[in-house]
C-alpha cells in the first residue's frame, strides 16, 4: 500500500460508517478513493446533477442544503453525504457547498454498492436519518454485560408454594419440609389484580419460626397469620435481577414473591441472587445499613466511588446507575437517621425525611448535592419540638457532607426552618406553589415536586404526590409559567448544530452535560407529566405516562428516551473516567475528548431536546386554548 493509501485507510478507520468494517475490506476501499480539492464557497453538488460516488469530508466544512435552498446541515471531517441519492437514483437530492477551503474523498459508486450489500451496519448507518442514528447509538451503549440486563424470570426454579391463611404453624411447617422450601406465600382471597395484594396475605419464612414461633414459646396450633410478615413487596418478573436485589437490599427481604401479569409465578431469595451476581456493587448498601456510627459511615466513601465506576465499567444503562447511586444516597440517610435517633431518643412527634431531586428520581450520580426536608405531624409544636428536629436535621446534614453529600448551596435541606414544616403547611406550600406562582416558587416546584419518602411516615409522600397531581393537571395558567422556567437552559447547539462551549472560567471549552442537557430534558418532561396527573417520579417512567396518555406520540417519547440515556451516559462515563484517573469527577465533557460517534450522537440528542423545547414553548403557551 502506497503512502498516500495508507493516509486515507488511517482516516477511514477512525470515522463510521468505515470503522466497523474488516481491515482488508477498508484497506482495499482505500486504493479506490481519489481525493478533490474545492475553494471556500464553491459549489461541491448540484440538485439533480448525475452522481457517482460517496462523498466524505477529509477536511474543511461543507453545507448541505434542501432542494429549496432551506439549510439542512452543516458538516464537517469525517462526515458524509450524497448516500441518499446514491440510494435512490443516482442523482443529487441534497446540494453540497463548501465553507471553507475542503478536501473531499469521493468513494466510487460500486464500491458503496458492494459495501451497502455485504456490511450491514454499513448499510444501516447510510439508510437512517438522525433519530434513528441515536436510537442505535443508545443500543450499541446499553448494557451488553448479562448479569445488568437479565431479568428476573430465569431465576425462578419452580411455581411458589402457597398455603390459606387459615392453616396452623405446624401445617405450614409441614408444607416447607414437604416441598424442600424457606419460604411460602400465604393467600387470602383468589390471586389476580382486583384482589387486595394479589390474593397474597403474606410471607412466612423458616426464620419466622425460629425468631417467632420456636424462641416465643408458641403452640403449633398457632394460625400462621399470627407469625407471617404481612405487607407484600413483590417484583415483576420482567423487570431486572439488579432491581430485584435493590428491593431486597432497600427493604432488608430475603425472599421476594415474583409476579406476571399481576399473578404470582414464584419467589427468589437473596441466595439465589447472590449466587447470580456475586459481584454486585450495591451490597455497599448492606454495609451502610450495618455501620454502627458516622465515622464508620465516613469511610464507605470510596467504596460508593467504586461501586459507581463497576457500574459504568459493567455497561449498566444510566437508570440503573441512577437508581443505584440513589439508593447507596437513602441507606445513608436512613442510618443516620437511625444513629440520630439513638443519640437523641425517640422523635416527640411522628416525621417523614424527604429525598428531592435526582435522588428521589432515581437518578443520581456521584456528582451530587443534598437536597432533603422533614415534613413533621399536624400535633408538632414548634415551641416544644423544633429543637429535637433541629438537631437531628443537622446530624445528618453533617453526617451526608461528611460521607461526600455536599450541602446544597442554595438551603434546600431540613436545616433550613423553611423546609421542616408541619404536613398540613406541606400541603399550603404546594397549593400556593400552584395556583398562585412566581419566579420563586417556579423553582421550588421544580425541586419539591421530585419527592420521596426516605423514612418514617412515607404514607405523606403519597398524599401530597396526589394532592400535586390533583391540583396541577389542568391548571393552564401554572403548566404555562413552568413551560416557559423549563426552557431558561438551552441545549449547547449553535446554528449549524456547532456545539456551544463555555468560554470562560475552569470549565472553558467544556459542556455542562447536567445544566445543558439532562437538566433541561428532565424538566421538560416534568412538565408533561404535570399535565396529564402522572406521579411517577423517574423521568423514564414520567415519558411513560405521557405516551400513555397520548399527550406526546410514542415515536417522540422513544427520542426523547434515547436523547436523555445517550446524554446521561456520556455524563456517568466521563465521571468514571475521570476518577479512575484520580481526579475530581464533574458534569463536564470537553467535546475534543469524545470519539466521532460520541460527537455525534451527542449532537443528535441535543438536537432532540432542541425540538421538544420548540413545542413545549408552543403547547404551553399562555395564550393558546387548552
Amino acid at each position: 500500500m502506497e503512502v498516500e493509501q495508507f493516509e486515507i485507510y488511517e482516516f477511514l478507520r477512525r470515522y463510521a460508517p468505515f470503522d466497523g468494517l474488516p481491515d482488508p475490506v477498508l484497506k482495499d476501499l482505500a486504493t479506490t478513493i481519489e481525493v478533490a480539492y474545492f475553494r471556500a464557497g464553491s459549489q461541491i453538488l448540484q440538485f439533480g446533477q448525475a452522481l457517482d460516488a460517496l462523498h466524505m469530508i477529509r477536511s474543511g466544512t461543507v453545507e448541505v442544503f434542501r432542494r429549496s435552498g432551506e439549510l439542512y446541515n452543516r458538516l464537517d471531517e469525517g462526515d458524509i453525504f450524497g448516500q441518499l441519492g446514491l440510494l435512490m437514483n443516482r442523482t443529487v437530492r441534497f446540494p453540497a457547498r463548501a465553507v471553507t477551503d475542503t478536501l473531499v474523498y469521493f468513494i466510487p459508486a460500486r464500491e458503496f454498492d458492494q459495501l451497502f450489500e455485504n456490511h450491514e451496519a454499513f448499510a444501516d448507518y447510510v439508510e437512517i436519518e438522525d433519530r434513528t442514528r441515536l436510537r442505535q447509538a443508545v443500543s450499541q451503549a446499553e448494557g451488553s454485560n448479562e448479569s445488568m440486563t437479565s431479568k428476573v424470570r430465569p431465576l425462578i426454579t419452580r411455581e411458589p408454594v402457597t398455603m390459606p391463611i387459615g392453616a396452623t404453624v405446624r401445617e405450614a411447617a409441614a408444607k416447607m419440609t414437604e416441598e424442600g422450601v424457606s419460604a411460602l406465600i400465604i393467600t387470602e382471597g383468589e390471586p389476580g389484580a382486583d384482589s387486595p395484594n394479589h390474593g397474597m396475605a403474606g410471607i412466612v419464612t423458616d426464620r419466622d419460626f425460629r425468631t417467632r414461633v420456636l424462641a416465643a414459646g408458641l403452640p403449633l396450633d398457632t394460625p400462621v397469620a399470627e407469625v407471617m410478615s404481612p405487607g407484600v413487596i413483590t417484583i415483576e418478573s420482567s423487570q431486572y435481577v439488579f432491581e430485584a436485589l435493590l428491593s431486597m437490599l432497600r427493604n432488608n427481604l430475603h425472599h421476594l414473591p415474583v409476579l406476571h401479569r399481576d399473578r404470582p409465578v414464584g419467589m427468589i431469595a437473596i441466595s439465589d441472587i447472590v449466587r447470580y451476581e456475586s459481584q454486585n456493587s450495591l451490597f455497599v448498601v448492606g454495609r451502610i445499613l450495618r455501620q454502627q456510627n458516622v465515622d464508620e459511615l465516613v469511610t464507605l466513601a470510596p467504596e460508593v466511588r467504586a461501586s459507581f465506576v463497576r457500574l459504568v465499567n459493567e455497561d449498566a444503562n444510566s437508570h440503573m446507575v441512577g437508581s443505584a447511586m440513589a439508593v447507596i444516597g437513602r441507606s445513608f440517610k436512613q442510618r443516620l437517621l437511625e444513629l440520630a435517633e439513638e443519640a437523641l431518643g425517640p422523635p416527640p412527634v411522628p416525621y417523614c425525611f424527604l429525598a428531592l431531586g435526582s435522588m428521589a428520581r432515581d437518578e443520581q450520580s456521584v456528582v451530587t448535592d443534598q437536597d432533603n426536608a422533614l415534613i413533621l405531624d399536624n400535633s408538632f409544636d414548634r415551641d416544644l419540638h423544633d429543637d429535637y428536629f433541629r438537631q437531628l436535621a443537622a446530624f445528618v446534614s453533617d453526617g451526608l457532607a461528611r460521607c461526600g453529600y455536599v450541602y446544597c448551596s442554595g438551603g434546600i435541606m431540613a436545616t433550613n426552618v423553611k423546609w421542616r414544616q408541619p404536613l398540613r403547611v406541606w400541603e399550603r406550600y404546594f397549593a400556593e406553589w400552584i395556583e398562585r406562582p412566581s419566579p420563586e416558587t417556579l423553582l421550588n416546584s421544580s425541586i419539591f415536586f421530585d419527592l420521596d419518602g426516605v423514612y418514617g411516615r412515607t404514607e405523606w409522600v403519597d398524599h401530597l404526590r396526589k394532592e400535586i397531581a390533583r391540583r396541577a393537571k389542568g391548571n393552564h395558567y401554572f403548566l404555562a409559567c413552568m413551560a416557559r422556567n423549563a426552557l431558561n437552559r438551552t441545549p449547547p447547539l449553535g446554528f449549524f448544530k456547532a456545539f456551544v462551549l463555555e468560554k470562560d472560567g475552569k470549565q472553558r471549552d467544556s459542556i455542562n452535560l447536567k445544566r445543558r442537557g439532562t437538566a433541561p430534558l428532565v424538566d421538560l418532561v416534568r412538565v408533561h407529566a404535570l399535565s396529564v396527573g402522572s406521579r411517577s417520579q423517574n423521568t423514564f417512567e414520567r415519558i411513560e405516562d405521557i405516551v400513555e396518555a397520548k399527550a406526546l406520540s410514542p415515536a417522540i417519547g422513544s427520542d426523547l428516551r434515547d436523547a436523555l440515556e445517550f446524554i446521561a451516559l456520556v455524563r456517568i462515563r466521563q465521571q468514571a473516567l475521570s476518577l479512575q484517573a484520580g481526579q475530581e469527577a464533574d458534569n463536564n465533557v470537553e467535546p475534543q475528548q469524545l470519539s466521532h460517534f460520541e460527537r455525534r450522537s451527542l449532537k443528535d440528542a441535543f438536537q432532540v431536546l432542541s425540538n421538544a423545547q420548540k413545542f413545549l414553548k408552543f403547547h404551553y403557551h399562555p395564550n393558546r386554548s387548552a
